[in-house]
């Protein structure tokens, strides 16, 4: 029996695999075509902000009614700063599709080398429950059945704990912005009661840092997304995973609206503490389903082993 043991044990490996590539394709296809949208909205959105430069440094209309008003240096500086917030939450954009895309070409590829494993065992499984049955006996038939269902929960607990991997990177990134954001509010306190020129660069330094951690956040939560894709969870949790993604455009904008506004500051902190907790509690609920499949598993295997040792042989 031992060859068809070894060869289901394979071949349920690859099917196992297979319906989580499955279940990972269909996100990355959904994630490709969002951010494809995304990507053409603010490239629009890039146009437009640059053509509002434009019209300014040129001789518009508007340029001059700003220049008559002695207002011309405010209003150019603040049209650059919308510009270059829209080109970075592009170039974010794309690097995020260009991600998805690799993905799900590496994904596909995988998948379909793997597309005829289901068939191949259901027919040699069928081959070596004829083989049991010729042998005889309802405990070897017991133990073929107790085996299958260990090792669906063996690849349950693994899938269980890379979509785990990927909250806690996720958590620790939301902390690394969080404290980032905190000393940026302790800075912005200080400048609001004449902290000064060094103030105001140490407030915008950490700015900058949190503005680095939120875009490593979103590919970090979009990952945490694509390895849920194949674990059951409640509906609750399912609505607080499709939030993480909108995230980070609310992020982008609080930080480029008015970054001197210590407000802004504290919107985002709220953002991030928010987002925070949603991985938690999806992390929670993990833990609680991997117990559970722990125990299970372990279960079975107790009692494989007593069956195996009832058999005189």
């Amino acid at each position: 029996m031992r060859p068809y043991d070894e060869q289901l044990r394979a071949l349920q490996a690859q099917c196992a695999r297979k319906k989580k590539l499955e279940a990972t394709v269909a996100e990355l296809r959904a994630q490709r075509d969002t951010y494809t949208a995304r990507t053409q909205e603010l490239e629009q959105q890039c146009r437009e902000e640059q053509a509002d430069v434009d019209r300014l440094e040129g001789r518009s209309l508007s340029a001059f009614f700003y220049q008559v008003i002695g207002k011309m240096d405010e209003k150019l500086t603040q049209e650059k700063r919308e510009a270059y917030a829209a080109r970075v939450k592009y170039d974010a954009a794309v690097r995020e599709l260009d991600g998805v895309k690799c993905d799900l070409r590496r994904s596909e590829e995988e998948l379909d080398s793997l597309r005829d494993c289901e068939q191949r065992y259901a027919s040699l499984r069928q081959e070596k429950t004829q083989a049991v049955k010729a042998a005889g006996g309802n405990t070897a038939e017991e133990i073929l059945t107790l085996e299958e269902r260990s090792a669906y929960l063996e690849s349950q607990v693994r899938e269980l704990e890379e979509a785990c991997a990927a909250g806690q990177a996720a958590l620790v990134t939301a902390d690394q912005i969080a404290d980032s954001l905190q000393s940026a509010e302790s800075w912005g306190t200080w400048d609001l009661v004449g902290g000064g020129l060094f103030a105001d660069l140490a407030k915008h330094d950490h700015l900058d840092k949190a503005q680095a951690s939120v875009e490593s956040l979103q590919s970090q939560l979009r990952h945490f997304k694509t390895e849920l894709a194949d674990v059951t969870i409640t509906a609750d949790f399912q609505v607080s995973i499709d939030g993480f993604l909108r995230m980070a455009d609310y992020f982008f904008d609080g930080l480029f609206t008015d970054w001197a506004v210590l407000d802004q500051i504290h919107q985002s902190q709220a953002q991030i503490q928010d987002t925070r907790n949603q991985i938690c509690g999806v992390l929670g609920h993990l833990q609680t389903l991997m117990d559970q499949a722990t125990a299970e598993r372990d279960s079975l295997q107790q009692e494989i082993t007593r069956l195996v040792d009832s058999v005189p042989m």
